[in-house]
């Protein structure tokens, strides 16, 4: 996490940076400059090539169906208010599901709140891309849309399992209005409340959308 200029704010960003891994077979991040002072120039003027998926990203629901919304349509206000952070413990299997009764334990002593962020430990900023992460299953996603949770965010790469092709959890919430945040920094958060504070770039006809996310200590 970076720092900020607010004691307030937590930055639960992943950078994007030339040694972050992509997924396998996306496009890689990379920063090239159209022009340097150095040659000439009167201004350094950088271009980025990226996937919409690189670092903190929004889905969209064009990534799983054709028919679906694309990045422009993603509810700004979804990505904004009360959240509440989960992790899970240290035993448990990078390859083990993250199903109804887990989540019933890590929530039965908290208030419900829409946005739900869950530290499984398995992130891609340690320079290599994980080879598995806790991934919720399709009847845990349910269990939490129809417990008015409307985004649930994860620091895993996705919040389906990595073999993953039907992508079940991404369609049981993006089919029931849910919107989904990947690639989060919430290593040395502690569990508990927060204000989140992460509005997706305001990109058109993409099937994803990068953020800065914060939260605010409440």
């Amino acid at each position: 996490m970076t720092d900020t200029s607010d004691a307030s704010l937590i930055d639960i960003s992943i950078p994007f940076a030339a040694h972050m891994p992509a997924w396998p077979g996306d496009t890689p991040f990379s920063c090239g400059w159209t022009a340097r002072r150095e040659t000439g120039a009167s201004v350094n003027l950088a271009h980025l090539h990226l996937s919409a998926h690189t670092g903190t990203h929004a889905d969209a629901p064009l990534h799983v169906e054709t028919a679906w919304g694309a990045s422009e349509t993603l509810s700004v206000a979804a990505f904004v208010g009360e959240a509440r952070v989960i992790a899970l413990s240290a035993s448990h299997a990078a390859d083990r599901a993250i199903d109804v009764t887990t989540l019933e334990q890590l929530l039965a002593d908290s208030a419900w709140c829409a946005r739900l962020l869950i530290c499984t430990g398995v992130v891609v900023n340690r320079h290599a891309f994980p080879g598995a992460w806790p991934a919720l299953d399709e009847p845990a996603a349910r269990w939490l849309v129809q417990r008015g949770v409307r985004l649930v965010g994860v620091d895993a790469p996705s919040v389906d399992a990595r073999d993953s092709t039907s992508l079940p959890v991404h369609h049981a919430l993006f089919g029931s209005g849910a919107h989904v945040l990947e690639n989060l920094a919430l290593g040395a958060v502690p569990p508990g409340r927060y204000e989140l504070l992460a509005p997706p770039l305001f990109i058109v006809g993409a099937d994803a959308a990068p953020v800065r996310a914060l939260l605010r200590k409440r």
